[in-house]
């Protein structure tokens, strides 16, 4: 078995070569690396199969749908990278240009950022988006998934590599941590000089161990906590709509809502339709009734679960919800400020004042003004797809793409001086 070492040092050696592509040749790459996912599409499900039949007995059926390919899921996966392979090329472009009284013209320049790690947990379309962000952007990826995918990530892995060597570039510049141990997630976190930028996607366990141990430049991304603000001001059709779809239409991803907040003026009127749409509609339809935990105010209104000490911390990634009543605006955005993750929070409101005021107060990667916080996601953006949803502030945030995936360097253009 390949050690963990070896794949980086072999990462690093490739990048050689993509750094003597040009951005036609990564985009002629990513196509066919495309092609491959569809071609090698059986391969991939029948890996995928393995993997489901091993995790379902330990594993919710809410997080299994996570595991889950289909031809669907695979063709989406294909059309992601497709989707990268169409942007602008994000190197060498020229960010600033200064000339100086002396005659030194200093460019700044868009440069790949290295090699790029990523421990991630149960999506295997993680590894065609990260490998289509990273080659594009004129870097290596070492892969670290869970054991749950290993069989469904290696299988794409496999096909990607096909491309890769279809187009003429090394197969190391995608690699698959083959150890699924916690000693080659730590490796990884501690893998300084071989190492350029660590970027976790799961849970807030990895996540915080992450944080916790990288020795190498780590960027936090997405727990998400995310709320949604229904305001005295709302259309009720319109706030049933969007939390019912932030909530229910895929409740295991990170822009799902956990938390809802109604404004105490028009709680009385909204919470009773909120639970004939998200709990009586959905059993009646056969769907999965989602449990509304509620804070005091709202268990006067309407039945539930009482919440709990940590239901308004809890990335439930599963069909409930927590639910508090707020005397304002204000109040709203003290709330989130409280709890929230710093991704992706909702107001629901005709009451343009009360947006704006939403929007300078609440403070996260992505805030929204009567849509769902589903959209946070780079295929949404308009990013081709992404490598995660950062929720600090440094060097990137929000949904990463191409850019963000890119550092730069000063290149001085000079004609004999001297200091």
């Amino acid at each position: 078995m390949t050690t963990t070492r070896e794949l980086l040092l072999a990462a690093r050696s490739a990048m050689g070569a993509l750094a003597l592509a040009g951005g036609e040749e990564r985009s002629t790459a990513l196509r066919a690396m495309a092609a491959r996912l569809r071609s090698e599409c059986g391969a991939i499900l029948a890996a995928n199969a393995e993997d489901l039949e091993a995790a379902r007995p330990t594993v919710a059926p809410v997080m299994l749908d996570r595991l889950r390919l289909d031809e669907a899921r695979v063709e989406a996966m294909a059309a992601g990278v497709e989707a990268v392979a169409a942007l602008p090329d994000p190197l060498d472009r020229v960010l600033s240009e200064t000339t100086r009284p002396n005659g030194l013209v200093i460019r700044q320049v868009s440069v790949p950022m290295g090699v790029i790690a990523i421990i991630y947990e149960s999506r295997p379309n993680v590894t065609s988006d990260a490998a289509a962000l990273a080659v594009k952007s004129g870097s290596a990826c070492v892969l670290r998934g869970g054991k749950e995918a290993f069989r469904s990530n290696n299988a794409i892995v496999d096909a990607l590599k096909l491309g890769l060597a279809d187009a003429g570039l090394p197969e190391d510049l995608v690699a698959l941590v083959q150890d699924t141990s916690r000693a080659s997630s730590t490796e990884l976190m501690q893998a300084t000089g071989l190492v350029d930028l660590l970027i976790p996607r799961g849970g807030a366990g990895l996540i915080r161990a992450c944080v916790e141990n990288a020795t190498v430049p780590v960027i936090q991304t997405g727990t998400g906590i995310c709320h949604i603000y229904v305001d005295k001001a709302a259309d009720p059709a319109m706030a049933l709509d969007i939390v019912e779809n932030a909530k229910t239409s895929r409740p295991s991803v990170c822009n799902a809502a956990e938390v809802c907040l109604v404004h105490r003026e028009v709680a009385k009127e909204f919470l009773p339709l909120l639970r004939r749409r998200l709990v009586d509609e959905r059993q009646q339809k056969g769907l999965v009734p989602v449990q509304l935990r509620l804070d005091e105010a709202a268990a006067a209104i309407i039945p539930g679960t009482p919440a709990g000490p940590q239901d308004f911390d809890t990335e439930f990634l599963d069909y409930i919800l927590a639910v508090a009543v707020v005397d304002s605006v204000k109040a709203a955005a003290e709330h989130i400020a409280r709890h929230s993750t710093g991704h992706s929070e909702a107001i629901v409101t005709a009451d343009e004042a009360a947006a704006a005021a939403f929007t300078r107060m609440v403070d996260s990667a992505a805030v929204y003004v009567n849509a769902s916080t589903r959209f946070t996601d780079g295929g949404e953006f308009g990013l081709g797809c992404e490598m995660g949803i950062s929720t600090q502030k440094l060097h990137a945030r929000g949904p990463m793409g191409l850019a963000q995936l890119t550092s730069y360097k000063y290149i001085i253009l000079g004609s004999g001086q001297i200091r």
